[in-house]
């Protein structure tokens, strides 16, 4: 799929590709986890099945034997799944090997030196992306994987903490030479690329709230919710500085055509924010006894996709009036940050899905599965679609 031996034209923001595959991997996840009942009173062939706050093999399983036309869905989502994660650990082996080839060249130590050092924020972000992808395929593909998910839980921690470590240890280095020298060049920050680093402490952020939200033991519980409150302050403190500040520099300078993409980084970030939000909501209602009206789940999910809409539409246009799309992805120009337009495309579907049934459907304003619950879900998808073509395209072009 890319090219190797890349040396000094390699770039951290490949990373983004793996990220992206494993992105989509985790989007197809998403109809299993709303369409398919996994909660209480599930009954299959007269057995009941355990219930799980996600969909696992269990729940999926009776759905591809039964041999009807959702047998077909159920497997084409599945297959997407396995294709995507496979293509997700396909890329992270082939970043990982291109960029320690890179650190031994001079590119990089101008990188480190530099604005761009940033960018090797996609590397913990992509890591803590094959976390959640490697517990997704657990879900999906190991029988009986809710019997023994308490003992996955503690391992899923260290491993989003190992992950938060090594982000806090990259953007220290980075953020403390620019306060100690006074070497941030303004002028290149006419852009969102800074916004990096968040969505990368945002990834470790609702890793660590999953755990948080569904472990029945108390101390997991709180360390998960703990941790996903630590990730997420930093995120939102971090975000008012560089938000601020980038759209000061586009304000004054414009925005390049090459780094007009980083408008949609937003979208990814309100995303991840809305998930861990809500996994914090459920955490503290399922031990903490701080039961929340589902109303309040109508309006954090009405607002961050309203903020999702604005910041798509400003950023679709940006783009358009610059003729980004003709020129890094219709045309045979390769810019590695192109990869970037996979996360918002993958994070609107997503979270869209969080706001027909979290927003929606639990409040009753539409009915699960009816003609409405599915005619509001469509432009969601249609989203996903043009996400799916968009990597291949790109695949393509970079392959060859």
């Amino acid at each position: 799929m890319m090219k190797s031996n890349l040396g000094e034209n390699y770039s951290p923001l490949y990373f983004l590709a793996s990220l992206g595959a494993g992105g989509l991997s985790v989007s197809f996840y998403i109809y299993l986890l709303f369409l398919i009942p996994h909660g209480k009173n599930v009954v299959v062939d007269g057995v009941t099945i355990d219930p799980a706050p996600l969909a696992t093999f269990n729940h999926i399983l009776p759905y591809i034997t039964d041999f009807s036309y959702k047998s077909i869905l159920v497997l084409l989502v599945v297959a997407a799944i396995g294709f995507f994660a496979f293509l997700h650990f396909k890329l992270l082996l082939w970043n990982i090997k291109e960029y320690k080839e890179y650190k031994k060249t001079s590119s990089y130590t101008s990188l480190v030196n530099s604005n761009a050092e940033v960018t090797l924020m996609t590397i913990p972000l992509t890591f803590a992306m094959t976390v959640n992808a490697c517990f997704v395929l657990g879900a999906v593909f190991v029988p009986n994987l809710w019997s023994v998910v308490e003992f996955m839980f503690p391992l899923a921690l260290i491993a989003f903490g190992v992950t938060g470590f090594y982000a806090m240890k990259i953007f220290t280095v980075y953020f403390s030479r620019i306060i100690i020298n006074g070497d941030f060049n303004f002028s290149k920050n006419n852009n969102l690329s800074q916004m990096i680093s968040i969505f990368a402490f945002l990834m470790v952020g609702v890793g660590f709230a999953a755990p948080g939200a569904m472990s029945h033991y108390i101390q997991i519980n709180a360390i998960g919710i703990f941790g996903a409150i630590f990730f997420l302050s930093i995120a939102i403190m971090l975000a008012v500085l560089k938000f601020i500040l980038g759209f000061k520099n586009m304000l004054e300078h414009g925005i390049s055509n090459e780094a007009s993409p980083s408008l949609w980084i937003a979208i990814p970030i309100l995303t991840l924010i809305g998930i861990t939000l809500i996994r914090i909501h459920f955490g503290l209602d399922h031990h903490f006894n701080a039961e929340l009206p589902s109303s309040s789940l109508f309006t954090l999910t009405s607002t961050i996709v309203s903020l999702q809409l604005i910041m798509g539409l400003i950023g679709f246009s940006v783009m358009l009036k610059l003729n980004y799309f003709q020129e890094f992805i219709d045309s045979k120009e390769k810019s590695p940050g192109s990869f970037a337009l996979i996360c918002p495309g993958v994070a609107f579907f997503v979270f869209g899905l969080f706001f027909i049934n979290f927003g929606l459907e639990i409040n009753g304003v539409v009915d699960k599965y009816s003609i409405a619950y599915f005619l509001i879900m469509t432009p969601f998808m249609y989203v996903q679609f043009i996400t799916v073509r968009f990597f291949f395209k790109l695949a393509k072009k970079f392959g060859n």
